[in-house]
């Protein structure tokens, strides 16, 4: 397994910035965010750190020259949009712009892209399927024909009430997960397994890596702390950023040996990333590069 973090916490860096602070830390490879350039509505969205649009031969090659120099590879191109949002201009432009991204994949020498399937939040589970196997079929088809593999997150992207009631993406359950497989069979549709969101919805985060270990394509590190006296206070049917928190790695509530050691059972030699959302750690830019450290330091212990 090759040690690495996502790109989106260092949002006013540069690639070559990206990469070089990856290089200086540790880190063996970067989950590089490739958003559209626009401003997001959320927190680490819309960070651009390879410009898809805008990349041509020479950028291509710049890119390849300073991961071969710095000895750091991409891990994955990511973009976590609602790409079955009820906004029909706005599911387009997410779905046109994944397969931008398929399609540069394999010039930038990565074979994964990172996303959400998305969910129209006020639909029901069923209805959210059946819209998934419309706009999902053609995007799966495209990544076959291309030789990408598309590995979706967990995260239910339900956090408060801008989300409320669904959340806003679909693939979030070990029983959703087989219904989607199945209705998209494809060597190409996996996940990208993050067991931060498994811990506040109370679903056991090791069990899933034995059934679905073909399945996944690419691992986050991203820990969670439930705070039970907030969680006895407003039960589990409350916004859940009311009872738990985003954490780093080591600070939250994941048995990260157990975790580690599951993924070794299974055979997983792929790429881990860190993700940092920790709210303790992004006072000042000196603050975020303690995050990475101290995130790179305690995972080492598991990834050799």
């Amino acid at each position: 397994m090759k040690l690495g973090f996502i790109s989106s916490i260092l949002d006013t860096s540069s690639f070559e910035e990206v990469i070089d602070t990856a290089a200086a830390l540790g880190y063996e490879c970067v989950e590089v965010a490739c958003w559209p350039k626009e401003k997001a509505a959320r927190r680490y969205a819309g960070i651009t750190h390879i410009d898809i649009e805008a990349l041509t031969d020479e950028k291509i090659a710049s890119i390849h020259e300073t991961c071969l120099k710095k000895n750091v590879a991409i891990s994955a191109l990511a973009y976590y949009p609602n790409t079955l949002t009820d906004d029909l201009p706005q599911r387009q432009k997410a779905v046109d712009h994944l397969k931008a991204m398929i399609e540069a994949a394999p010039k930038l020498h990565v074979d994964t892209v990172t996303t959400f399937i998305g969910r129209v939040q006020n639909l029901t589970v069923e209805e959210n399927l059946e819209i998934f196997k419309e706009v999902w079929t053609p995007i799966i088809r495209f990544a076959e024909e291309h030789k990408v593999k598309i590995a979706i997150e967990n995260c239910p992207m339900l956090f408060g009430p801008d989300q409320w009631p669904g959340g806003q993406n679909l693939m979030t359950t070990p029983a959703i997960w087989r219904r989607a497989f199945q209705m998209i069979p494809s060597d190409f549709f996996g996940l990208n397994y993050d067991p931060s969101h498994f811990v506040w919805q109370q679903i056991d985060y090791i069990k899933p890596l034995y059934e679905f270990k073909d399945k996944i394509f690419h691992v986050h590190y991203k820990d969670i702390k439930v705070y039970p006296d907030k969680l006895d206070d407003v039960g589990i049917m409350a916004y859940p950023l009311d009872f738990m928190s985003p954490k780093l790695p080591g600070l939250g509530d994941v048995d990260w040996g157990k975790y580690v050691s599951a993924l070794t059972d299974i055979g997983y030699d792929g790429y881990t990333c860190i993700e940092i959302e920790d709210k303790a750690f992004e006072g000042s830019p000196e603050r975020i590069l303690d995050a990475l450290r101290i995130s790179y330091r305690y995972m080492r212990q598991f990834v050799i």
